[in-house]
């Protein structure tokens, strides 16, 4: 499944309506062939009431579930967004930095941003990366920590600078966390199974002109798997094409190198 997360979007969506799809027709087919349109009728009437309710109390779940996720993706997009600001920002204040500690700090600032662009969103993309993997972070920290800051004529820039520091750090660990799965197995079986009983009781309803149901039942499967499989995107936002977008980072090497 994880794979399609690898496809183009339009691709990847299209495999996962078409099999969704194909099953439910083949359903579809089954019944139909078994009972007539004359037979299923008899149960339109108590049929439509249930299914108005379930299709009601299934459409809020899935919304629910939707925003939660959409959330946590903007949340992610966010994380690595500040991360970026904090580098830029900590890379511009050592300007003003004595020597060798301007140096130094700029030296393991490139490192760290190069380690998170080139490294560290590769492996969050097979979900390598945990907390204790920050590497590059402590031998940042390393150089502020090692550093008379005596040594600082601007004593309030210094103290700027460590804060920026210690908030790299708190984004670093936001971005890392909100890589984990966000959707309980618990609600995605209901998610699920929710979705499998919304297509079956199109089954039960007999009309006459069986292409129209074919439409009807295939519309519905397929706006149920795109949501579905839309979740499943939100819900790693650091893997396949349709990960947050890395441009921020990017941009922070781009200046850095060329100061």
């Amino acid at each position: 499944m994880q794979n399609l997360l690898y496809l183009p979007v339009p691709i990847s969506f299209f495999v996962v309506s078409a099999i969704t799809t194909s099953i439910a027709l083949a359903g579809l087919y089954l019944v139909r062939k078994r009972y007539p349109a004359e037979v299923l009728k008899e149960n339109h009437e108590v049929a439509a009431i249930i299914f108005n309710a379930f299709g009601l109390f299934y459409g809020v779940m899935v919304a629910f579930v939707v925003f939660v996720t959409w959330s946590g993706y903007s949340d992610a997009t966010k994380s690595l967004q500040m991360e970026a600001n904090d580098v830029d920002d900590i890379f511009h204040s050592a300007e003003a930095f004595p020597e060798p500690a301007r140096s130094l700090i700029k030296k393991e600032l490139m490192n760290y941003v190069n380690s998170i662009y080139y490294d560290e969103l590769k492996k969050m993309d097979g979900g390598q990366v945990t907390l204790h993997a920050g590497g590059r972070l402590h031998s940042l920290m390393d150089v502020f920590y090692s550093t008379d800051a005596a040594s600082f004529s601007n004593r309030e820039l210094y103290t700027e600078t460590l804060k920026r520091l210690n908030r790299l750090a708190q984004d670093r660990r936001l971005r890392i966390f909100a890589a984990n799965d966000t959707v309980p197995e618990a609600i995605w079986l209901v998610l699920l199974v929710g979705g499998v009983f919304t297509v079956l009781y199109t089954f039960f309803f007999g009309m006459k002109n069986i292409r129209a149901q074919y439409v009807i039942t295939t519309t519905l499967t397929v706006t149920i798997t795109l949501i579905l499989f839309l979740i499943y995107v939100l819900d790693q936002p650091f893997t396949g094409t349709s990960k947050v977008s890395t441009e921020p980072l990017k941009e922070v090497i781009g200046v850095m190198e060329n100061e």
